[in-house]
């Protein structure tokens, strides 16, 4: 049985590097946008209900599903088929965490594993735990984010004219807009202000510790060749996402927990969904003992970068 055993980077000695390399320019437009989320989040605490709480951790599931079920395991990975309908209210979702639309999360998260741990990955987590985190955010960097590439990595996504729609700014920004306002008009200003600021806040945090501390801290049960671990807190905040090693390991398969006590609640709703006839075609991971392929995805995405 492959052995599960420890695994964390010196974070002292880890190589840290925030500045802008290559064709990397400092982002403004995101920095201030950044540092505004989290001076409105900060600014909620004064203005604090029951109801402004339960609006919170309501449309903390509803958006940090739609990027684990939705964004992650469905669209980029294809792990699993829905019906169209729940494609789409799972793309709406997912930008409602307002963490760039459905085309570029995708092309994002294809980078990271085709380069995980390289250059060309966009949250090298060998630059330090701080750029990975979120530093990585602030830079504008055409070789990642030029629309061109963007749709290299997605073509998938930009070939469904819905998901290209919903890849608009215009429906990023707006359907943020509607929500906030729906928020404040129904439930006042307090419900709008944890609804929409203090969400992406945290929402924001436990996405990036996925690509920071679940490649500093924890377990691994298989020997990819980069530094994902496996993680429970931060599984616990994103929904199963934090078995990091896991997934790299067998990125394309729909559950990222393959022990029992690996919870995964993402991958509970992909078996309900499955229970009901409306999630088919699962791929599943082999037996843990199996040898995992851990350049599986790299071979994959060769394929997208050199056709």
């Amino acid at each position: 049985m492959t052995q599960v055993r420890e695994y964390t980077v010196d974070i002292i000695t880890a190589k840290s590097n925030h500045k802008p390399q290559g064709s990397e320019s400092l982002d403004w437009g995101i920095i201030s946008f950044l540092s505004l989320v989290h001076i409105l989040a900060i600014t909620a605490f004064f203005f604090t209900t029951w109801n402004a709480f339960f609006a919170f951790l309501a449309l903390y599931v509803v958006s940090g599903m739609g990027i684990t079920f939705g964004f992650h395991r469905l669209f980029t990975h294809r792990s699993f088929k829905v019906p169209k309908w729940i494609e789409y209210i799972a793309a709406l979702a997912g930008t409602f965490a307002l963490q760039g639309s459905v085309l570029k999360w995708v092309a994002h998260h294809r980078m990271h594993h085709a380069f995980s741990d390289h250059d060309k990955d966009p949250h090298n987590s060998t630059r330090g735990f701080w750029y990975s985190h979120i530093f990585w955010t602030c830079y504008n960097d055409p070789s990642r984010d030029d629309p061109k590439v963007l749709k290299k990595f997605a073509r998938d996504i930009a070939a469904d004219p819905v998901l290209l729609f919903m890849s608009s700014d215009a429906f990023l920004i707006g359907s943020q807009v509607v929500l906030g306002s729906l928020l404040w008009i129904f439930g006042g200003f307090e419900v709008m202000m944890w609804g929409v600021w203090v969400r992406l806040a945290a929402l924001y945090h436990a996405t990036w510790f996925v690509n920071s501390a679940a490649h500093l801290w924890g377990y691994r049960t298989y020997d990819v060749n980069d530094s994902a671990t496996n993680n429970w807190w931060v599984g616990l905040l994103t929904f199963g996402e934090g078995w990091h090693n896991n997934h790299h390991a067998y990125s394309d398969v729909a559950p990222a927990g393959h022990r029992w006590w690996e919870v995964d609640t993402t991958w509970m709703l992909i078996k309900t969904l499955s229970f009901f006839g409306l999630a088919t075609h699962i791929k599943l991971p082999p037996p843990i003992n199996a040898k995992a392929k851990s350049d599986k995805d790299w071979d994959k995405q060769k394929l997208v970068v050199n056709s």
